[in-house]
């Protein structure tokens, strides 16, 4: 086997979609509850909201109450002359921005869109359409099409993107959702939306529940299954990460806990905002939707998550791992398996960060990210400085353990092994490839050492080592204290996660480092 370079991985820049500079109109509409061409009620200089519809002092924004929402809705599309295909277009592109400001497609390329009959649902078709644009691939469960012109119209677009239409009894038998999809839609129930979920949503709303679903949920206007006003009344509905309030958040919002609450809306004229008295948040710029209340929500979910640590917990079901299927396998190949599937199915941004553990004189253990920069028949290979505590230690102790967990394939690899230093040219071959940059830092940082100056003191070298080498022309010369190591190998264990913590652990050792024969076994969990 060759050494296996691994290459930094390739990121796309998203600058449309950063935070604070993106376009987010927005707008939702319910699960099938209105008729764009019912007449509504005269416009009135004022409104009686119910009792429900709340201003939440921390957020300074309001609330509505199912009644009132759809109150609002009425207007928008009666005297205000807005279509229910135009809410629909803003807010299904609203969705689509917010999630992609979140989720980049350099790391939650594959997106599942699970759409609603109603109008929810045609704020999902829409955010399909438009995520396609923005770069992930698309696919779109949709179990009960709504059979009128503008859902058909929706479907029709969609599918000459070459976006993949599928039943739930095909995700269903494809596994785990983990293994299907990075980010899921959730376009099935709007705000008006009451009772229990029919078949299939019943058994949609299943598979969403956090046991079952560790992948990050975005809800639109409201998480499917949530009582409109009381949230998750029974409190064992689905928990998005992402939540995509419309026009003004539902009562429902208060109890969401996940990590990004955003707003849509500012196209709603100043008569609605007047006549319900509605405190919204203000939109920079010419962005059309905005993140509530960024930091208090994140500490405030932070905050909720900390108390319930004891609860963070998901459900392994990606998986298995049958020790009969690699005896007599050399474990690099299973590694290289391993990790070719985790770069290929994108499971982060540096699949190749490894914690390596290496422990002083007494005994003492410490622990560090690093990144692996190859690997081979002989074993691992990293760099960093020498004189580092990391250094210092492998070269005193001369032995060294690291770990490895993909999350995305519940997946965890161990290895313990020897560890020496690699030739002074491989060092070097591997220096010259690195960018510029890290090369006059490989000079600049005296790693582990104590920095009295501050990173003022720092900056100042590095500018200073900058201009020692501003001609391109000149290389930078690879530092002598500066090169990689090699852990040979004399255990790997391969773990799969399985439900009930009842995992899958294969263990390979061999007696040293120049022995060619491994024992294989499996260990308990």
């Amino acid at each position: 086997m060759m050494l296996c370079r691994i290459a930094k991985p390739s990121t796309r820049l998203l600058g449309i979609f950063s935070k604070r500079n993106i376009f987010r109109p927005c707008r939702n509409l319910d699960c099938g509850q209105r008729s764009p061409t019912t007449p509504t009620a005269k416009f009135t200089a004022a409104a009686s909201l119910s009792s429900q519809t709340s201003l939440d002092k921390m957020n300074n924004i309001t609330y509505l109450s199912q009644n009132d929402a759809i109150k609002v809705d009425e207007e928008l599309m009666g005297p205000l002359g807005f279509s229910v295909d135009q809410l629909m277009e803003l807010a299904g592109l609203s969705v689509a921005s917010a999630l992609a400001a979140e989720y980049p497609a350099a790391t939650h390329k594959r997106v599942l869109v699970l759409a609603g009959p109603g109008n929810n649902g045609g704020d999902g078709l829409v955010a399909a359409r438009h995520l396609h644009h923005f770069g992930y691939d698309v696919t779109i469960c949709y179990p009960k099409p709504t059979d009128k012109p503008l859902y058909r119209g929706l479907v029709t677009q969609c599918k000459s993107l070459g976006l993949s239409f599928v039943e739930w009894a095909d995700v269903q038998a494809g596994g785990a959702l983990a293994s299907q999809a990075d980010v899921v839609v959730d376009a099935l129930f709007g705000f008006s939306f009451k009772g229990a979920p029919r078949p299939p949503f019943d058994s949609i709303l299943q598979a969403l529940k956090p046991a079952s679903c560790p992948l990050p949920i975005v809800s639109v206007d409201i998480p499917s299954g949530w009582d409109v006003e009381g949230g998750d009344v029974a409190g064992d509905g689905i928990r998005p990460d992402m939540l995509v309030s419309l026009t003004t958040p539902k009562q429902a919002a208060k109890s969401f806990q996940g990590r990004f609450h955003y707003l849509g809306g500012r196209f709603v004229p100043p008569a609605i905002r007047d006549k319900y008295r509605l405190v919204l948040p203000a939109y920079p710029g010419t962005a059309q939707c905005v993140r509530i209340d960024e930091d208090a929500a994140a500490a405030a979910a932070a905050e909720a998550a900390a108390k319930k640590i004891q609860d963070m917990r998901i459900s392994y079901e990606v998986g298995t791992l049958d020790e009969g299927d690699l005896a007599g396998t050399d474990p690099m190949s299973v590694w290289d398996e391993w990790f070719k599937q985790a770069v290929a199915d994108k499971v982060c941004t540096e699949p190749n960060a490894i914690s390596v553990a290496t422990a002083d004189s007494r005994g003492r253990p410490s622990v560090r990210v690093v990144l692996l920069k190859g690997y081979d028949e002989r074993g691992f290979v990293f760099y960093t400085n020498y004189n580092s505590r990391k250094g210092q230690e492998l070269d005193a102790n001369g032995y060294a353990s690291f770990a490895v967990y993909w999350e995305k394939l519940q997946r965890q690899v161990r290895v313990e092994g020897v560890v020496e230093r690699v030739s002074e040219e491989e060092s070097r071959q591997y220096f010259d490839s690195r960018p510029r940059g890290s090369r006059i830092g490989a000079w600049v940082s005296r790693q582990s050492q104590p920095l009295p100056g501050g990173r003022e003191e720092l900056e100042a070298r590095n500018v200073e080592l900058g201009r020692q080498y501003e001609d391109e022309a000149v290389p930078v010369p690879k530092p002598p204290h500066w090169g990689g190591y090699l852990i040979r190998p004399t255990t790997l264990e391969f773990w799969q996660g399985r439900p009930s913590r009842l995992h899958d652990r294969v263990q390979f050792t061999r007696e040293d480092v120049g022995a060619t024969e491994w024992k294989v076994q499996r260990l308990q969990p």
